[in-house]
Parts: structure tokens; C-alpha cells; sequence
């Protein structure tokens, strides 16, 4: 069985035991968070919200909270002599799928 879930904006596929990293969250790591927004479920038995599952929700564990990848963003203005360059990192959460329930 798998869910497709929205949390910070964007979707995600996941099934149970799958380990996915969402925009960062207000939780301690170790604890158990809960998403109710499901927008679909698959797999046996197929339901699509409108727009959420209702009566659905995933039990998730918090895994860690980490920052991404450093990505330069480099502007340059032609025959200006100007640029500006800076870097970014964005904060995450790890989450570990436990159950998902219909």
C-alpha cells in the first residue's frame, strides 16, 4: 500500500518503512508526527480525496533534522560591471514512514 502525501508544500509518494526528506519541521527528533493530508491512496484498495483522503493519516517517525546541499546563486548584470553572488542551504527533515492507515 502506498499514500501520496503533502507536507511543506510539496507531494510525496511513500509507502511503509520508506525514509523521505520534507521541508523542515517543528517536531524533537525521535518523536512520532502524524500527516492527515493524504490526497491519495493506492495499492488494493484505490481512493482519491477531494482534495484529501478522509479518515486517512500517516504515522511517521522523526529521523533527524540536517541542512541540504550548499547551491550557489550568481546573478551578473552585463556591461554593468556588477554580480553578486551567495550561497544557500536548506533545512530539513528526515522522516521514517511506520504506517499508513485508511
Amino acid at each position: 500500500m502506498y499514500a501520496i502525501i503533502e507536507t511543506g508544500g510539496k507531494q510525496f509518494r511513500v509507502e511503509e518503512g520508506a525514509k523521505i526528506f520534507v521541508e523542515k519541521l517543528e517536531a524533537e527528533a525521535g518523536s512520532e508526527i502524524v500527516i492527515d493530508k493524504i490526497l491519495m491512496l493506492g495499492g488494493g484498495a484505490f481512493s482519491v480525496g477531494a482534495p484529501y483522503v478522509e479518515g486517512a493519516k500517516v504515522t511517521a517517525e522523526v529521523v533527524e533534522h540536517g541542512r541540504g546541499e550548499k547551491l550557489i546563486v550568481f546573478k551578473k548584470w552585463r556591461r554593468n560591471d556588477s554580480r553578486k553572488k551567495q550561497g544557500h542551504r536548506q533545512d530539513f527533515t528526515a522522516l521514517k514512514i511506520k504506517a499508513i492507515q485508511a
